[in-house]
């Protein structure tokens, strides 16, 4: 059967690589299996199959050399420094190369993110696999492959060098949500796998979960989140979207102890039906917003808006087929795009639907979807004017403001939008302060306060002014 494999392409001289000063070259890697894998950073799908690639490289760690080829879909992630910011959050150990004009991508054939490419110990292209869940079968395969390397004598020994060029020292590392109180300020430090709890100016009052990433309930520092993102407060519990754990959690503000709501540690593709919430499995939770004993749940990894009865434990799917895709309609007969950010407003949900670059209303008597920003998943840009004009680039939260209005980080662009829904009219409010793909909001206390995320910090921006500070967060 090895006779009949093509050779894979080599990869070209002029990639730009962002992680590591010595770049492979696949003519070099024979005798080993080289799995080359083709990603975008916004792909929720892509940033599942993340865990999956790092447990591949730890099982056949005396054999295999991971790669990664970075094909942007949007125009903000072309620069080196993005992809390299997108590898750190990602947390991916292996060398990555930025490929905008997807030229490795054409070589391989590849049509969809993510896409595997394996090669064999001879470098001949043994198998291409699309879509995140292969785990059993490219683990089968690898191991198959270098058994076949070893049987003719061809099998090198050798573990690959992790490739790591890490983001400056700071107290936050891409903090992912943040929720503001008129006395306190809860921040998703999501790269260090912890919640805190802050007074206004920063001072840390309370740190939940133990800073390294895992899936434990527990009492403050000795419970663990894996990429904490959406927050929401219901009386006393504070609810974690605890995305890299496809789960929601809950911590118990009066003793700190955490306890998981749904999600089972790994991503599950079922919809529920009025569904028992213990065991329930999630895939990518990414924000969360409560009304009354509801809480509404962004499933960005489902394209689903969940919705589930903190009284009765049973959940159920709100609005959303699953399908990837911006179609309005009322519950399952409506589409939607890695929702990523909530926020209510006069009986329905703002949804930030990132991977359409739009912004979506959700009606929550029945589910129904309409489009207030945004015309189709590659229909990104930076425009302001009219709601039928204006154009978003993955946007990743939303925030209630004052007078029927609604804040939106639109992050690839760099910026916060405002949109005025009685007006029907998106403009941009100038800040004087330099924001990288912010991707949460809160309003409080007479202020915005975002998650700066890609500079590791959170803003505050006085709402009777717009004048823009940065909070120093610290311990």
């Amino acid at each position: 059967m090895s006779a009949i494999r093509p050779q894979a392409p080599e990869l070209p001289s002029g990639l730009a690589w962002v992680n590591t000063d010595d770049p492979p070259r696949l003519a070099m890697l024979r005798g080993r299996v080289v799995l080359v894998w083709f990603w975008t950073g916004d792909s929720v799908q892509c940033a599942t199959m993340v865990p999956d690639l790092a447990a591949l490289q730890a099982r056949h760690h005396d054999g295999l050399c991971v790669i990664g080829i970075h094909c942007p879909k949007y125009g903000a992630q072309c620069a080196p420094a993005a992809v390299l910011r997108a590898v750190n959050r990602l947390r991916i150990e292996h060398p990555v190369a930025s490929d905008p004009a997807f030229a490795v991508w054409r070589d391989y054939g590849v049509s969809a993110w993510p896409t595997v490419a394996v090669i064999d110990a001879e470098g001949r292209l043994a198998a291409r696999v699309a879509g995140a869940g292969h785990l059993e079968l490219l683990d089968d395969l690898i191991g198959a492959l270098l058994d076949e390397a070893a049987g003719q004598g061809l099998r090198v020994f050798e573990s690959a060098v992790p490739a790591v060029r890490p983001e400056p020292r700071a107290s936050l590392r891409f903090p992912g949500k943040v929720l503001a109180t008129e006395r306190l300020l809860y921040v998703a430090d999501s790269g260090h796998d912890r919640v805190l709890e802050c007074d206004h100016h920063g001072r840390v009052l309370r740190s939940f979960g133990s800073g390294h990433a895992g899936f434990t309930d527990g009492t403050g520092e000795e419970a663990a989140f894996s990429d904490p993102q959406g927050l929401a407060l219901h009386r006393d519990q504070l609810y974690v979207a605890d995305r890299g754990n496809h789960a929601v959690r809950s911590v118990d503000l009066a003793d700190g102890s955490v306890r998981t709501l749904l999600g089972t540690g790994a991503p599950g593709y079922r919809r529920p039906h009025d569904s028992d919430v213990r065991g329930l499995a999630a895939c990518a939770p990414a924000d969360l917003a409560i009304v009354g004993d509801q809480l509404y749940v962004a499933m960005a990894g489902l394209n689903q808006i969940w919705q589930v009865d903190l009284i009765a434990r049973r959940a159920r799917v709100l609005a959303g087929s699953g399908a990837l895709d911006r179609i309005d309609g009322v519950g399952a007969d409506a589409a939607l795009a890695q929702p990523s950010g909530l926020a209510v407003a006069n009986a329905q949900l703002v949804v930030a639907d990132a991977a359409a670059s739009a912004v979506r209303l959700v009606r929550l008597a029945d589910g129904r979807v309409t489009t207030v920003v945004g015309s189709g998943l590659y229909a990104f840009g930076d425009a302001v004017g009219t709601c039928a004009v204006a154009r978003l680039q993955h946007p990743q939260a939303v925030a209630a403001g004052p007078r029927g209005s609604v804040f939106v980080a639109d992050s690839y662009n760099d910026a916060i939008k405002l949109i005025n829904l009685v007006a029907a009219k998106v403009s941009r409010p100038e800040l004087g302060y330099r924001l990288n793909e912010p991707s949460g909001l809160s309003v409080a206390a007479g202020a915005l306060w975002v998650a700066n995320t890609g500079s590791h910090e959170i803003v505050r921006v006085d709402l009777s002014d717009g004048s823009a500070r940065r909070v120093a967060v610290a311990d």
